[in-house]
């Protein structure tokens, strides 16, 4: 189990590390950001809380985001060690179509995942590549344990 949550980590970490490089020098780059950020703030508004703003809403988007997708991303673990990169492989293109196809009818704004087939091919492509460096983590955590 806790080698399935370290690699659900690393495969978050570098799914936001990606996605944060990539918005700062190229503009079709996806802003998932944007859509957690939209997501926490109504969900505190509906919780009666008063959201967040600017820099603090990010940090807590992105605090949420982490464990989120280290959760999501640890079930890649679940099952026998023969099928872990292709449990990565698809769990990451799941998360990434999700992202694309999820937003609009949860009520969120889709254009900052949506707003060119560059921007839809680098979203899908980042949430894939969370899963696969998930999935190679506890890969090389199992054969640490040999």
């Amino acid at each position: 189990m806790l080698k399935s949550l370290i690699g659900g980590l690393a495969g978050a970490i570098a799914l936001n590390v990606i996605h944060q490089l990539a918005k700062k020098v190229d503009p079709d780059a996806p802003q998932i950001d944007k859509i957690g950020e939209e997501a926490l703030a109504e969900t505190m508004l509906a919780a009666g809380q008063t959201p967040p703003e600017g820099k603090a809403l990010f940090n807590a988007t992105l605090a949420s985001d982490i464990a989120a997708n280290t959760i999501y991303y640890s079930l890649i673990g679940c099952g026998s060690r023969k099928h872990l990169l292709r449990r990565g492989v698809m769990m990451g293109a799941a998360a990434g179509i999700g992202a694309l196809t999820l937003t609009k009818p949860l009520g969120l704004d889709d254009e900052p995942v949506k707003k060119s087939s560059k921007t839809q091919a680098m979203t899908v492509g980042w949430y894939l590549l969370g899963g696969v460096v998930a999935a190679l983590t506890m890969e090389a955590l199992r054969k640490k344990k040999k």
